[in-house]
């Protein structure tokens, strides 16, 4: 890519279809849906900061619905629903960690009710591919605690390698949590 280039916005499509799949920007209506899960201790002790209350999850919509891409920082957050039936079933997410190289980290959150069905790898793999293709992203990857082998196997199908394994360097809670690195490039997505 040229330096031209990394300077041209990014296109942030309305939302993303895929088979299944609806992904789109959540709205406050969702707050209901997205607290149901992230309320969970099951499904909060995998990620990097405590549960959400509900007023954490609709502040959290609201912060990110006028979301641009060109700042480090700058995310988009999507609601992930099921083409064929209400509700939001969880969630993905794109960061901008370093705007001028490009790289952004990938992350996806589920209600546990709907696992083992696909849809984590089914709305990461669209997500990549919007960071990859309109977003112009060069790098991107994802972290993860080493004890979610859930999570590990979506990078694997989404075809990321593991290039880092972290020993204790995050307390979580009482517990030094081990953390892996997986990671893909443009030019490997398009391969």
């Amino acid at each position: 890519m040229t330096d031209a280039a990394l300077h041209t916005p990014a296109t942030i499509p309305a939302g993303i279809a895929t088979e299944r799949l609806i992904l789109r920007p959540f709205t406050v209506d969702d707050t209901d849906d997205r607290y149901a899960y992230q309320a969970l201790p099951e499904v909060v002790r995998y990620l990097y900061r405590p549960a959400l209350t509900r007023e954490g999850c609709e502040e959290s919509i609201r912060a990110r619905a006028h979301a641009g891409w060109s700042a480090d920082g700058d995310s988009l957050l999507w609601a992930v629903c099921r083409a064929d039936q209400p509700g939001v079933l969880g969630e993905v997410v794109v960061i901008l960690t370093n705007a001028r190289a490009r790289q952004a980290e990938i992350g996806w959150v589920f209600n546990p009710g709907y696992a083992g069905q696909g849809y984590a790898t089914e709305a990461a793999r669209a997500l990549a591919a919007t960071a990859f293709e309109s977003l112009g992203v060069h790098r991107l990857f994802a972290r993860l605690d080493t004890l979610n082998t859930a999570s590990a196997r979506v990078c694997e199908r989404l075809g990321m390698r593991q290039e880092a394994h972290l020993i204790e360097n995050d307390l979580d809670g009482e517990r030094w949590g081990n953390e892996y690195v997986y990671a893909m490039l443009a030019r490997e997505w398009k391969a």
